[in-house]
């Protein structure tokens, strides 16, 4: 058993992740600042998935930002072997101080500022949460003798490349948000570390990540709640695009099938050829998508058919920092892995409207 850090804990991703490798049992640490970039209710609601409740902290009444601790390991009701502290990235002290105390096997970031239409409107967000991050995440491995430090990045890298489906091979010089941009510039960072310090670094580019426990800001919430509460929905780009929707099954099975495969030195590395996904360091990138987009009028049909009720809808352009498409060849996860994402996207969509029904009481 391993103990592993993951980052973004009382996020959407890093909720699930949390809970696959608690229930394996492995030791788990879980980090997450609670900001209020959307309803922290659902964040507390994650975190109560986990057995991390008003008892547990030491509140009375429900969970809420102002009367959760900082710097205070809650330990779960639901496993022995999970604790949950509320901390900061940022945060240089602190997080140095975390790992010189917890002597990590893995490290799973998958806390960041999120959002690429947010980007335009608070680049500050952007460098605080995932450039000065992740460069205390980097240092906490180097100096901790971290063996694997797995990180989000993101489909946004690849901007304006127009070559589909979307290869970890090619380059991706042209994002087009700054969100994108500091993806990259993690891409970048954890291979600065990986060659100066040999820290194994995998990077995975999600693709389109939906299902139930999401994000309220994301298009799967915004349509389900527009439909149910009888409003119109905003259609971009007049409903020309594609995305590659990825279930949130799919994700954490490729996060935690890729935390044990420790990356290493690719030894026919060619510096006249480089390619962008492996290196002479121990570093890998992976896409982690589901290798069908679906056009966005399609996705919609999904939702209408899942809730029983047809769409209204308002047909905008494209908006500012967005893509036409995304297209993941997930091959390279697959071959490491011998995993590749299969939930249709209409079984995704229900168990999300199930799901959403649920939490938010709709009949």
């Amino acid at each position: 058993m391993s103990k592993i850090l993951v980052t973004g804990a009382a996020g959407f991703i890093g909720s699930y992740i949390v809970a696959r490798f608690a229930e394996h049992g492995d030791q788990v640490v879980g980090l997450d600042n609670i900001n209020d970039y959307y309803n922290p209710n659902l964040k507390f609601g994650r975190l109560q998935e986990q057995g991390i409740t008003a008892k547990e902290v030491g509140i009375n009444g429900t969970l809420n930002r102002s009367s959760f601790p900082w710097f205070k390991f809650i330990k779960s009701s639901k496993w022995n072997n999970y604790r949950f502290i509320r901390l900061s990235l940022e945060d240089k002290n602190a997080m140095a101080m975390l790992f010189a105390n917890e002597n990590f096997d893995i490290v799973i970031n998958l806390a960041a500022q999120a959002g690429v239409r947010y980007s335009i409107e608070n680049p500050n967000a952007y460098i605080e949460s995932n450039i000065d991050g992740f460069i205390n995440i980097l240092e906490g491995c180097r100096h901790n003798g971290v063996k694997h430090l797995v990180y989000a990045s993101s489909s946004s890298v690849y901007g304006l490349n127009g070559k589909v489906p979307f290869s970890e091979h090619d380059g991706i010089a042209h994002p087009v948000s700054l969100y994108a941009a500091t993806k990259k510039s993690n891409e970048l960072m954890a291979h600065a570390y990986s060659k100066l310090y040999d820290i194994p670094t995998t990077g995975l580019r999600f693709f389109t990540v939906y299902g139930p426990w999401g994000r309220p800001d994301m298009s799967p919430f915004l349509f389900m709640d527009a439909i149910l509460n009888d409003r119109p929905i905003k259609v971009f780009n007049n409903g020309d695009m594609l995305r590659d929707f990825t279930y949130i099954d799919d994700i954490v099975e490729g996060v935690v099938r890729i935390a044990n495969i420790i990356p290493t030195a690719n030894q026919s590395w060619d510096e006249t050829n480089p390619d962008p996904a492996t290196s002479p360091a121990p570093y890998r990138i992976y896409n982690i998508g589901n290798s069908q987009p679906t056009r966005l009028m399609d996705y919609i049909s999904c939702i209408e058919k899942s809730i029983g009720r047809e769409a209204k809808k308002e047909f905008l352009p494209m908006q500012s920092g967005d893509v036409y498409q995304t297209y993941a060849d997930s091959s390279a996860l697959a071959d490491a892995t011998g995993f590749k994402p299969d939930t249709t996207l209409q079984d995704g969509i229900d168990e999300t409207v199930k799901w959403y029904k649920s939490f938010f009481a709709y009949k």
